[in-house]
């Protein structure tokens, strides 16, 4: 773990790339050896394990900014919304508006990403390119004082075709660039996990998302 971890952060160091270590399935123990190399940023995918490894003595007394990276029920948004950095996987109008409500109530702002779906499988969630534009360009958007969209998130197409996932890593890096130039609080890019992330930082991403090349495959047993 030494090795894998120390490398992929030394790359991204190098290219100035925020690096979120995805512990999903991983335990406490696991996620506190990578945060004794240093490593500051957790991400997860499902909300009651996020809430329940910030909770576990091993990592309760430590800095951590924790992200919730996968999808996200509206139903679930008060569970996390007290204590979360960064939820990546913003996927609708609706989803935002909760999030600002839920956020309303803890007296919090709640940082964003939108998330688009640049993937060609149907089963990926995420916004069109059309709708996160009318998401950006909602004059209703100023009225949610509770949430602050700092930028996109995109997840790759699953295949061998790398140069596939560069075009569409690409393609959301224009998106990303026609709306920075409008607004100065799009700030993140956030693409690229374990198996594309330097493509997805040669193509300008600003933040990746790495599991299996720091902790090693999923621990699907648990």
């Amino acid at each position: 773990m030494d090795t894998s971890y120390s490398k992929v952060k030394e790359y991204c160091e190098e290219k100035g790339v925020t690096l979120v270590a995805i512990s999903k399935t991983k335990t406490p123990e696991e996620l506190l050896a990578v945060y004794n190399q240093g490593q500051r940023i957790f991400g997860e995918n499902k909300v009651q394990e996020l809430a329940g490894k910030r909770e576990s003595p091993v990592l309760a007394s430590k800095e951590i900014e924790w992200h919730l990276v996968g999808h996200l029920q509206s139903n679930k948004v008060k569970l996390i919304v007290p204590f979360v950095s960064l939820i990546h996987a913003i996927d609708s109008w609706k989803l935002l508006k909760e999030v600002n409500k839920e956020a309303h109530k803890a007296n919090r702002l709640v940082n964003v990403l939108l998330q688009i779906h640049i993937a060609r499988e149907e089963t990926k969630f995420g916004l069109s390119y059309e709708e996160a534009e009318k998401i950006l360009g909602n004059t209703e958007l100023s009225l949610l004082a509770n949430v602050r969209i700092l930028g996109l998130m995109g997840i790759a197409s699953l295949t061998e075709d790398m140069e596939q996932v560069r075009n569409e890593f690409r393609e959301l890096k224009r998106f990303f660039d026609q709306f920075q130039g409008t607004s100065s609080r799009l700030q993140t890019l956030s693409m690229g996990m374990s198996g594309d992330y330097e493509i997805a930082i040669e193509e300008g991403s600003t933040m990746v998302r790495i599991g299996s090349a720091i902790f090693g495959e999923r621990n699907y047993n648990r």
